[in-house]
């Protein structure tokens, strides 16, 4: 039977977060999301990041009451968010989240994804959310 639609790409991805206004402002300073809609009767925010969204759901809100117990050493939400960007400049990349105090795990490496092989870099939320900015595939243009 043939599929009625197709994936296009993310559209968003919701994260349950402790601290609602920290990690807003994690999310706009690291990443330049904006806030575009508040939903506060829900404990929800809704970023702009490129094309998709990021939502953010507080853990003592409604819609993050509903989840169980929050992300921890022992258990997250999700494995990582992937964010196509363009330019990837790893050492400008290091220093602008160094200079946040967000630590930067490892190098650049290679990683395939939806264009194909190209360069990745990881770090985390203030909850433990692992974010990848992935780079154009090898031999792509920005």
């Amino acid at each position: 039977m043939a599929r009625p639609f197709v994936v296009e790409r993310i559209d968003h991805v919701v994260f349950r977060v402790r601290d609602l206004a920290r990690s807003v402002a994690f999310y706009g300073q690291v990443l330049g999301c904006e806030v575009v809609r508040r939903r506060d009767h829900l404990g929800l925010v809704h970023l702009r990041a490129g094309a998709s969204m990021i939502d953010l759901v507080s853990l003592d809100g409604p819609l993050g009451q509903r989840g169980g117990r929050g992300p921890d050493a022992q258990g997250r939400n999700t494995d990582h968010l992937c964010l196509r960007i363009t330019p990837f400049d790893e050492p400008a990349l290091i220093v602008h989240l160094q200079a946040l105090g967000v630590p930067v795990a490892g190098p650049a490496d290679v990683n395939f994804g939806a264009e194909g092989d190209g360069l990745s870099l990881y770090f985390t939320d203030p909850d433990g959310n692992t974010i990848e900015l992935k780079g154009p595939a090898d031999g792509a243009t920005a």
